[in-house]
This record gives structure tokens, C-alpha cells and sequence, in this order.
């Protein structure tokens, strides 16, 4: 490095470099319960992951079952279209056959249109929720919109229930827009329409978040959201919104996409907002592509929040991209192996070895940077590359503890990771 270059650095450089770490938005606490199970949704409680179904709620049996993947793949809280007078009747049932599963996860219930009716017509359905979302987009139009909002409201209160006010810009208030789209004419200096739209999208939640207040509605049991689908977009509304209320705050890019473009997308915009200390629950809507698991949805959002350092969900395994140093494409199926071994055993590990979702895997392709990373793992392996030596060193806590050689090295480096946890997490719980 050039002499100079040092000599000329100011004193500032020289300090200690910051750990990125989010800014502290101090929000109110929500508790979410079914029976002895409580999730807490903002304050000091971690960001929280939910998913929906996209079953047919009548439906009771698949409904279940998918609730169930879901919760199992790390949602903390699950949605299910309650859209019917067949599907309020389900939520009972449903609700009765994850507790026979042992599936304690709270319910929410996605309300549009006729929310109010199926809550006041279908009591046992509005106690088997744990939680409401409504949109005051889809709450009814001119006098009805107040009256049937309020039956909403009134239910929530009545059986102490949260409530997400999830406004979209999609099924935006149209009456809101309207008068800030005259509002905004009269201005000296007009705002452009995407400015009135974010104004919109917050003036809606938030003046539905007040008027349940007025029903008597405990404000620790609001949860707000003003969903869009542009990454920008979102991030301009969040961040306004976080500066004009208190309120727990979940994130989500509505109609993300799919495949790559969903996951990207969300990943951005929510890193950005939760790296800024903004946001208390999360969701990622992807599209699934045909054949995929509708879980892959929970998988992205516990990456995004891994990955921020915000939470640990499961083993994270490292592993090199490949390039023409490495021989084959061993370390890649090994790395995946062991990925989805990992992440398959996480719902009975959670339980049986408190502390294995902080463990770190490395699985590399060659000499390079093999043993390095191998060595900041907790157990790594460095396969060996084009020309070297048909070894495979193994390290363990930082120290090489074998080599492996052979034709049955995947195998038995995945019953060394399987001791290695026995050993190291295994005396946690005992």
C-alpha cells in the first residue's frame, strides 16, 4: 500500500469501525395468544415472521396441514382467508386440528368486504383468531364505511384480540384519496401523485388506527401497515410513517413476485428498513413457482433477518461459488446436502439442542480460501480443488482435526456435523 496514502489518513480512521447495527424505534407491544402460547410483537421482542395459506380455508384438512408447514418451515404467525359464511364456519375446526397436531401457532384472519357480518355471525370463528387484518380500503363505502368498521372493531375489543390495520395501495381508501387529490390542487405548489399517494396510504391507516381508539380499542393491540409493491415506494412510506406514530410496524412488499425478482425485492426493501430500526413483523409474498412449496415464502424471511444478524433460525452454512480451481461439483451437493439436512431437523433441534441455530458450517471447493473459512466455522471442510492432493481437511472449533479421503467423503463428513452438534449443543439441554 502506498506509504503515503497512510501517512495522509486522519485520525478518524484510525478508530475502531462501528458494528452496523438498526437504529432503536421504541414501539408499542402487542401480544398475540392462542391458550399458553404468546407471540410479542414490538417493543424489545424480535422482528417476527408470518406467512398466509393459499388454501381454500373451507377446506379444513389441507388448511391444517399447510398451516402446519408453514409454522414448522418458522412462522411465528399464519393468515388464512376468512372470505364466506363456509370459511368463517372452518376456523373452528381448523383451529382444532392444529392443537390435535401440536401446532400452537396463532391464526389470523383476513377479512375484506364482509368482515364485519362474518365476526358478529360467527362468534366461535372470531375467538378461534388470534388476530384480525383488516383493510379499511374494503370496509364499505360512504355510511357504511364507519358503521362496519367499527363492528370489526367492537368484535377485537370485545374478545381482546390484536388488530393489523393493513391499508395496500392497491384497495387504497378511494374517498381519502380523493379529498387529498383536491387538497393537494389547491396547494401554492402542487405535490406530484405519488407523493399524495404515499400521504394517502398513511392518512388511511392512521385515521382507522384513532377512530379504534375511540371504539375503545387498547393501542398496544394496533398493528399497522401501508403495503406497497415498489421497493423505493416502500421505503419512502415506512419511513414516514415511523416518524408519525408508535405503533407496531409490518413490513412486506404486497405482490413481491416470484422467483428471483420477489426475493430480491423483498430482501432490499426490508433490509433497509429493518437495518434503520423499522419494522416489527415482516412477510415475504412470493409468488410461488409451480411445484414450489409454498414454505419458500418463510425461508426468505428468516435469510433476511439472519442474514441482518437480527435473529438466528438455523445452522448457516458457508460455501465457495466454484471457479476453475475446483474439480467438481462435490462441495457444491455437499453444501446442499447439509443445508437441507440442517434446516429438515431444525423443528425437533430447536427443542432438543438449544443454541445449534447460531452453529456455522463451511464447505469449500479448494485451497484458497478452504482452510481459512474452514477455520472460522465451527466445523468446516476444504474439498480438494483442480491438482491438489485428494485430501479433505476437516476443522473443528478452529483447529484441523482430520483429513478425509476417498469416495465416501460427503458421508462421512455429514456424521462428523451430526456428532459434532450431538457433543457441542446436546449438554445444553441436559
Amino acid at each position: 500500500m502506498d506509504k503515503q496514502l497512510l501517512s495522509e489518513s486522519s485520525p478518524q480512521d484510525e478508530g475502531l469501525i462501528d458494528a452496523a447495527c438498526p437504529a432503536a424505534r421504541r414501539s408499542r407491544q402487542a401480544q398475540v395468544r392462542w391458550g399458553d402460547h404468546l407471540v410479542t410483537i414490538g417493543g424489545d421482542a424480535p422482528v417476527r415472521v408470518q406467512s398466509m395459506t393459499n388454501t381454500d380455508t373451507v377446506d379444513v384438512i389441507e388448511t391444517a396441514i399447510q398451516v402446519k408447514e408453514l409454522a414448522q418451515a418458522g412462522s411465528e404467525l399464519v393468515r388464512i382467508t376468512v372470505n364466506t359464511p363456509e370459511a368463517a364456519a372452518a376456523v373452528p375446526a381448523i383451529r382444532e386440528q392444529l392443537d390435535r397436531m401440536g401446532i400452537n401457532v396463532p391464526l389470523v384472519g383476513d377479512f375484506h368486504y364482509n368482515g364485519h357480518r362474518l365476526l358478529t355471525e360467527f362468534p366461535d370463528m372470531a375467538q378461534a383468531l388470534s388476530k384480525y387484518r383488516i383493510n379499511p380500503g374494503n370496509v364499505g363505502k360512504g355510511d357504511k364505511k364507519d358503521r362496519q368498521f367499527a363492528q370489526m372493531i367492537e368484535a377485537a375489543v370485545r374478545y381482546d384480540k390484536v388488530v393489523r390495520i393493513g391499508v395496500n395501495w392497491g384497495s387504497l381508501d378511494q374517498e381519502i384519496l380523493a379529498q387529498m387529490m383536491d387538497d393537494n390542487a389547491r396547494r401554492a405548489t402542487p405535490w406530484d401523485a405519488k407523493q399524495v399517494m404515499y400521504q394517502a396510504l398513511i392518512q388511511s391507516a392512521l385515521s382507522s388506527a384513532s377512530y379504534a381508539r375511540e371504539l375503545g380499542m387498547n393501542p398496544d393491540n394496533i398493528i399497522i401497515s401501508c403495503k406497497v409493491s415498489g421497493v423505493q415506494d416502500l421505503i419512502s412510506v415506512y419511513r414516514a410513517l415511523s416518524r408519525r406514530c408508535d405503533y407496531a410496524l409490518h413490513l412486506g412488499l404486497t405482490e413481491a413476485g416470484m422467483g428471483a425478482k420477489g426475493t430480491v425485492a423483498s430482501a432490499a426493501a426490508l433490509s433497509i428498513l429493518l437495518q434503520e430500526g423499522i419494522g416489527d413483523t415482516i412477510r415475504v409474498s412470493l409468488t410461488p413457482q409451480p411445484g414450489e412449496a409454498r414454505t419458500q415464502e418463510v425461508v426468505v424471511a428468516l435469510e433476511i433477518l439472519q442474514s441482518l444478524g437480527l435473529r438466528a433460525f438455523n445452522p448457516s452454512v458457508t460455501a465457495c461459488p466454484g471457479c476453475g480451481r475446483t474439480t467438481s461439483t462435490t462441495f457444491q451437493e455437499l453444501a446442499k446436502q447439509i443445508d437441507d439436512f440442517l434446516r429438515a431437523q431444525m423443528p425437533v433441534w430447536r427443542k432438543k439442542y438449544p443454541g445449534v441455530e447460531n452453529m456455522k458450517v463451511a464447505v469449500m471447493g479448494c485451497i484458497v480460501n478452504g482452510p481459512g473459512e474452514s477455520k472460522h466455522a465451527d466445523i468446516g471442510i476444504s474439498l480438494p480443488g483442480t491438482g491438489e492432493a485428494p485430501a479433505a481437511p476437516v476443522f473443528i472449533d478452529g483447529e484441523k482435526a482430520l483429513t478425509l479421503r476417498g469416495d465416501n467423503i460427503a458421508n462421512e463428513f455429514h456424521a462428523l456435523v451430526e456428532t459434532y452438534i450431538e457433543r457441542r449443543f446436546g449438554t445444553a439441554s441436559a
